[in-house]
């Protein structure tokens, strides 16, 4: 176990420099492959890690795609990528080969960056991650960049269409701001966790990240459709499904962002209405604005198609979640695994208060659920938390902390 200095002195206000153009000068956008070339030769004669950030559109665009990349290093500066209209990256990915890289909030770039043809064949650093091992009460790239350096940055485009072309001055200059300073943030926060005996730590967890970072497939995810806990018939979820289905297929068609297309409360307002295969659909109040009427046969089409199913072809109004049941029926089903739970999660709770992080950045709450509900042996424990990717650090604190959970129940009985 690492030797951690427990005592983290209190956060104190540091006076701001107000940041408000990058040092060197904004840099031209990359749009072609000569472009690209030029800025693959100054980097791979950079030296140190590499800063990188990416832009999305998320929220007005259907896909999660990179539409800038920001990438800085010592001695080659910042470099401003527009990825969508060169033919590859295979380029910049070969420059960068064992390269480490520094990103704040890796895991929410990471998979557009992998879509671009870029993936970290180095070491990574998130520095969030890293402000959260640290105890930052807060871990924003902002308020780092203030509270550790002493700058402060306008953030105001974080939301913006980076679809846009041609992208404004404004944007690429907050673009830019976002990895100008990653480097020296990156310095600061890897001094700081070896003070704190939590280096170690924190590079198994970037690891995990860097490894383990990928799109996220669910399950039936129309079933995340926002409002729908208010619909309690099987009838209903087929609208629901339906009409999800085909403006998941319309909003990919367009590269529209979902909401954009037809909004979760419209679908949940169809579904709740009550309607039969005689219902008039294209007279439906909910049907009747224009964004909605712009594709008034698809929704209709959905509608029709979940009205002409069988029951035996509804979807269940609940379905079988796999692990452990929700804590809250433990305390009537299993008194045991209840009293285990509750032991479990204040010492925790403690130790991550002595060290000064989250308690669930000690080890996730799901995770504290699925070895309390059935405890394997103390001698599995660790194997068992292995196999639900609980990195070693995490098992060296937490072990011993289950393993008195179970005798301390066992006793009581």
């Amino acid at each position: 176990m690492s030797e951690v200095n427990e005592q983290v002195e209190a956060p104190v206000e540091v006076p701001g420099t107000a940041v408000s153009y990058p040092r060197d000068g904004l840099p031209h956008v990359i749009e072609t492959d000569s472009q690209l070339a030029a800025a693959v030769s100054s980097l791979a004669l950079g030296v140190g890690p590499v800063a990188v950030d990416a832009e999305r559109a998320s929220g007005f665009k259907y896909s999660q795609r990179a539409y800038l990349i920001q990438i800085r290093r010592q001695d080659s500066g910042t470099h401003l990528i527009d990825p969508t209209g060169l033919s590859t990256l295979e380029p910049l990915q070969a420059a960068l080969a064992g390269v480490d890289w520094i990103l704040h909030a890796a895991s929410q770039d990471l998979v557009c960056l992998a879509e671009a043809g870029l993936t970290p064949t180095g070491a990574l650093f998130d520095t969030e991650l890293a402000g959260r091992l640290l105890g930052r009460p807060r871990v924003g790239l902002g308020t780092l960049l203030h509270t550790d350096l002493g700058f402060i940055l306008a953030k105001e485009h974080s939301a913006a269409d980076w679809s846009t072309r041609p992208l404004p001055e404004s944007w690429l200059v907050y673009a830019a701001l976002d990895v100008e300073f990653l480097l020296e943030l990156w310095e600061v926060m890897s001094a700081d966790l070896k003070h704190q005996g939590k280096y170690e730590w924190a590079l198994e967890e970037f690891e995990h990240v860097r490894l383990n970072t990928g799109a996220i497939v669910r399950t039936d995810p129309w079933r995340r459709t926002s409002g729908m806990h208010v619909l309690k018939k099987p009838a209903q979820l087929s609208i629901v499904r339906q009409l999800w289905q085909a403006r998941d297929a319309l909003a990919a068609k367009l590269d529209v962002a979902q909401g954009r297309v037809l909004p979760d409360s419209t679908i949940v307002a169809l579904a709740g209405t009550q309607m039969d295969s005689t219902t008039n659909i294209d007279a439906l109040p909910a049907l009747r604005t224009r964004q909605v009427r712009r594709h008034l046969e698809v929704w209709v089409e959905a509608i029709e198609t979940a009205l002409l199913l069988p029951a035996s072809e509804h979807p269940p109004v609940k379905i079988a979640q796999p692990g452990p049941p929700n804590p809250r029926n433990w305390v009537n089903r299993n008194p045991q695994a209840w009293s285990r739970l509750e032991f479990a999660k204040a010492r925790i709770s403690e130790l991550a208060e002595r060290l000064a992080m989250p308690a669930e950045n000690l080890i996730s709450p799901d995770a504290i659920r699925r070895i309390m509900w059935e405890p394997p042996a103390d001698d599995e424990m660790s194997e068992f938390l292995a196999e639900i990717r609980v990195r070693p650090w995490q098992r060296e604190l937490v072990v011993p902390i289950f393993q008195a959970a179970v005798s301390h129940v066992q006793s009581a009985d």
